[in-house]
């Protein structure tokens, strides 16, 4: 009776790696959720939360001032309603120009409002400030601002203070987590839902000491009994001018911890302040340099949703190229996953 070949260490590891290569490509190459009406050219920096009172879903984007689009259902129609701030920021720094980045909203909190954070910055620049706006519907120009939160950097700062998160710890007080470049992602305590505590000590959270540091855009997201940051590594912006290697571009990357301040690591054991991070979701397909995320837990969209923007390769990669993508996260052991909608 003829015997089974064995096989040698080295073809039991080229077999396992191929697998997990598989299982890695399906992983990061799922398609994002289809949308309708306004999703291309107005949703960089998108930040999704569903209205309490009637159940309409708001979409704020970097643009115009914070540009806001309503929809029905995650997969749209999605329609623009104008501006947040459409006079801007009372936040005064030089050089700045009238757009806003980056916005987070949560709400409505006990008196009844929302709250929106938002990015005043010039581009590549410390010279930034994150500031807080609130309304009682989330409608467009129903927002009042209220400046700077207190989160400011200059020329020479340890941080960059864009790209500002709301999250809460365990016993309910607020925190933010911010950072661009530089030493990459901060977390700090929150005096109130609208200023940081004094004084001012952020903790840094999440570090990559390779190359130009290119960590942004985190979000904190509670789930079960860890908290799991997101956030976004690589090049964002500019891609038509400069578009970099193959695997340099955005991408979707997580860390998680006991604590909302961390210690951080990944699904190796890597701390995600010296330079840890599993890749979430990156390039595929037409799909390229998806990033600028969040996540809400959303029963009517299918459960956690992961949002973000990425640009259509079939229609352009530049910075006003930035098209509205969503997926449904599944969690396998102890990990999210992203899935197909």
């Amino acid at each position: 009776m003829a015997r089974a070949r064995r096989q040698s260490p080295l073809a039991l590891f080229l077999a396992v790696a191929a697998l997990l290569a598989l299982a890695l490509h399906v992983a990061l190459a799922q398609k994002p959720g289809a949308c309708t009406g306004a999703c291309y050219g107005v949703s960089h920096d998108p930040a999704v939360i569903r209205r309490a009172n009637d159940g309409t879903l708001f979409r704020f984007s970097t643009g115009g001032n914070i540009n806001v689009a309503t929809a029905p259902a995650i997969q749209g129609p999605w329609t623009l309603r104008g501006n947040a701030l459409k006079q801007g920021s009372k936040i005064n720094l030089p050089g700045h120009g009238a757009d806003l980045w980056a916005p987070d909203v949560i709400g409505p909190l006990a008196d009844g409002f929302y709250y929106m954070l938002y990015s005043t910055s010039v581009f590549g620049k410390q010279i930034s400030a994150i500031g807080v706006a609130r309304s009682r519907t989330l409608d467009a120009g129903s927002w009042e601002d209220l400046g700077s939160t207190g989160v400011e950097s200059r020329q020479g700062a340890a941080f960059n203070a864009i790209d500002g998160n709301f999250v809460q710890d365990a016993s309910g007080k607020w925190r933010m987590t911010f950072g661009s470049f530089w030493n990459d992602l901060f977390q700090t305590d929150m005096a109130s839902v609208t200023k940081a505590k004094q004084p001012f000590r952020p903790t840094n959270i999440a570090f990559d000491p390779n190359g130009t540091r290119p960590v942004e855009g985190g979000f904190v997201y509670k789930h079960r009994d860890e908290y799991f940051l997101f956030f976004s590594h690589g090049v964002c912006c500019r891609l038509d001018q400069a578009r970099p290697k193959a695997g340099d571009e955005y991408k979707i990357k997580v860390c998680k911890s006991k604590n909302v301040n961390g210690p951080f690591i990944d699904q190796q054991g890597r701390l995600c302040t010296q330079g840890g991070g599993t890749v979430l979701l990156a390039s595929h397909d037409n799909v390229y340099a998806p990033g600028g995320q969040g996540v809400f837990s959303d029963a009517k969209s299918g459960g956690h949703i992961l949002y973000y923007h990425y640009a259509d390769k079939k229609r352009g990669i530049t910075d006003g190229d930035k098209t509205f993508g969503w997926n449904v996260l599944d969690w396998h052991n102890g990990w999210p996953t992203v899935r197909s909608a």
